[in-house]
């Protein structure tokens, strides 16, 4: 008597073994996982400069900010904003987050600044600041579940004028944009 698996016997198995790749696939749907892997990178970039930009107004005594519009947008092609495009992620004053880090006592609290996931016309890091010492730092998300009427809204519920965009800063109403 011959041991093994018969012919159909495989193909059901392999069978079987398709439709459930294809519901795993079709319930943890990859590309969303993906989207929001970036958008949480989008949000701790933000924070880390946000916390960067107080600890630089606290602690250098002639803090002090021009009135600059400002994107990451590392594109051949001008930003979508209004803002000047810059690429340079130095924290010496020539990025693209135009402040001098390195003058805050103890060094700078960023070794570079960090540049947006997929850095394209649709998703950038942009910061704008005016002669007051207010500044804003703003990002899209792109994710189903951090856009603006997603289940873990981030762009609506930010306090900021643009419920289409993630806004931080010390602007009241973060209306620098």
């Amino acid at each position: 008597m011959k041991k093994g698996f018969t012919l159909i016997e495989l193909l059901i198995v392999i069978a079987i073994l398709a439709v459930l790749a294809t519901a795993v696939t079709l319930i943890l749907n990859p590309a969303e996982m993906l989207k929001q892997g970036r958008d949480a990178t989008r949000l701790s970039d933000l924070a880390a400069i946000h916390s960067a930009i107080a600890l630089y107004l606290a602690d250098v005594s002639s803090a002090s900010f021009n009135s600059t519009l400002n994107c990451n947008v590392a594109l051949a092609t001008s930003p979508p904003t209004a803002c000047s495009a810059v690429t340079s992620t130095v924290v010496t004053g020539g990025g693209w987050v135009d402040i001098n880090f390195t003058s805050v006592s103890g060094g700078s609290p960023l070794s570079r600044l960090p540049l947006d996931p997929t850095d394209d016309n649709t998703h950038y890091y942009g910061f704008g600041s005016n002669t007051s010492g207010e500044y804003e730092l703003i990002t899209q998300m792109e994710s189903a579940r951090y856009v603006n009427t997603g289940p873990a809204d981030k762009e609506s519920t930010d306090g900021g004028e643009d419920s289409d965009f993630y806004e931080i800063g010390n602007d009241a109403g973060l209306d620098i944009w």
